[in-house]
């Protein structure tokens, strides 16, 4: 007797294509300065320390070529925590002691990169029009 297979045949990519995925989402040009403060002996400091790495690549950077990161090491135990200024004078601040880097990615793309507005996207009839109107 045979149990009949009910699900999907693919297993997930995993926690690291989740975060290369959010990382794809990202976008800073509503950031002006993102400030990340821990303390190394802190046992969720890795946290905080992977974030550093993930927002500094240079694809996540050229999004916003202005914007600040500030990292603030500290020796007084204290949680790590990621504050993140606004260039409409707003804040955001990540209490990072009980997250994953996969939830700040998540949190800060529902936050932040969904304040960018789209770019207009020009078509390519509108390129030749604009081509055929220098030529006159």
């Amino acid at each position: 007797m045979s149990i009949y297979f009910s699900g999907g045949f693919k297993r997930s990519a995993g926690v690291i294509s989740a975060i290369s995925k959010q990382l794809k989402l990202i976008n800073l040009k509503p950031v002006k300065k993102i400030q990340v403060q821990f303390d190394p002996f802190h046992e969720n400091a890795a946290t905080a320390r992977d974030f550093i790495f993930h927002i500094t690549t240079p694809k996540v950077s050229e999004t916003n070529l202005s914007c600040a990161v500030k990292t603030i090491v500290v020796c007084d135990r204290s949680e790590p925590e990621i504050k993140i200024d606004l260039g409409d004078a707003g804040s955001v601040k990540f209490l990072a002691n009980n997250l994953t880097v996969l939830e700040i990615l998540q949190q800060f793309n529902k936050h932040i990169s969904s304040k960018v507005k789209p770019e207009p996207v020009l078509s390519v009839s509108s390129k030749l029009e604009t081509k055929r109107k220098g030529r006159k």
